[in-house]
């Protein structure tokens, strides 16, 4: 069987679905340590449209390459291939929380809705639904009410736990912290606050993971252990969430090695949520151990569309490992 190793080229053509870039919110707390709320309040957003099907969704790492930079919304719409772009900002003080967004047609620049969500920060989750829905209704007017409803979920119910959850993700956005303590330590106190945060734990397990990739040396036995324990005990608290089936079947592979499960798990969280470029990742690397080069290519594929700011060297790695994989099974 002969597969062909072209890499996709770098400049994206338009999704045939309703396509959109999520861009980082200002944060206009008027303290720069507030930085992180603000990217998370947007991380979720983005989580939320990426689970309606008929959306096309670019995940976060691509749309966050504009952060802090003059933003050309036409040349958004050029490089990261969408129809689509959403911006605002995000005001938290006192307990309170202020989101404005606008959404934005790329190829014509018109300003198609706009608006302002205030509430307590409690209310949070609330105002990302609020977003979320009022978005989906102009770009994907015929999505029913029941879909959008399916999407909504309060990940938690501490407030501190969720805020100490975007401290950890902000790290983990961050390649720099992957290899010391602080990366595990903030989902370690979040799931100390709320033992149910399935998020948060998953998060906590995966962490062990990205020691071992950083530091290239395996975990102990006990801290393997712990770590596949968590990730369990994460899939019971939250079946159906893709964040969690994801990450969870890219542990049992490389750390647990139970690859079959791996493979069943990755693609549910894909049938969950086939925006999650992450998910498309792991489930290309999960085809490498499992020696499935055509599924490596058509998952790297997808991830790359989904991610097109992905660097040429990192995809010549990618590729050439698959040539590398290609060569032994043929």
């Amino acid at each position: 069987m002969n597969h062909a190793f072209t890499v996709p080229a770098s400049s994206p053509a338009l999704a045939e679905k309703a396509s959109i870039a999520v861009l980082p919110f200002q944060n206009m707390s008027g303290d720069p340590e507030q930085e992180y709320f603000a990217d998370g309040v947007v991380e979720d957003i983005i989580t939320a449209l990426s689970r309606f099907r008929s959306l096309f969704v670019i995940a976060r790492n691509s749309s966050f390459t504009y952060k802090g930079k003059p933003v050309d919304i036409k040349q958004v719409g050029r490089e990261l291939g969408v129809r689509y772009v959403l911006e605002g900002s995000v005001r938290k003080s006192s307990g309170r929380v202020r989101i404005t967004a606008q959404l934005i047609e790329a190829g014509s620049g018109t300003h198609l809705w706009a608006d302002r969500f205030d509430g307590e920060l409690k209310d949070v989750f609330d105002l990302q639904d609020q977003v979320t829905a009022n978005v989906v209704s102009v770009i994907a007017p015929k999505i029913q009410q029941s879909e959008i409803e399916r999407t909504r979920s309060k990940p938690t119910d501490r407030l501190d736990s969720y805020d100490l959850f975007l401290r950890g993700i902000a790290a983990y956005a961050d390649r720099s912290k992957w290899g010391v303590t602080e990366l595990g330590e903030w989902f370690n106190k979040a799931c100390a606050l709320d033992p149910n945060y399935a998020a948060a734990q998953i998060m906590l397990a995966y962490s062990s993971l990205l020691k071992q990739t950083t530091r290239g040396t395996p975990p102990g036995a006990e801290e393997l252990a712990e770590a596949l324990r968590i990730a369990e005990f994460a899939c019971a608290l939250a079946s159906d969430d893709p964040f969690v089936l994801a990450r969870a079947a890219h542990m049992f592979a490389y750390l647990g090695h139970d690859y079959d499960r791996a493979e069943t798990m990755i693609e549910e969280a894909i049938s969950l949520n086939s925006n999650d470029a992450a998910a498309w990742g792991y489930r290309g690397w999960i085809s490498l151990m499992c020696v499935q080069p055509a599924r490596a290519i058509e998952s790297f594929e997808r991830r790359l569309q989904l991610r097109p700011d992905r660097s040429r060297a990192g995809v010549d790695v990618e590729w050439n490992q698959l040539r590398a994989f290609h060569a032994r099974s043929v």
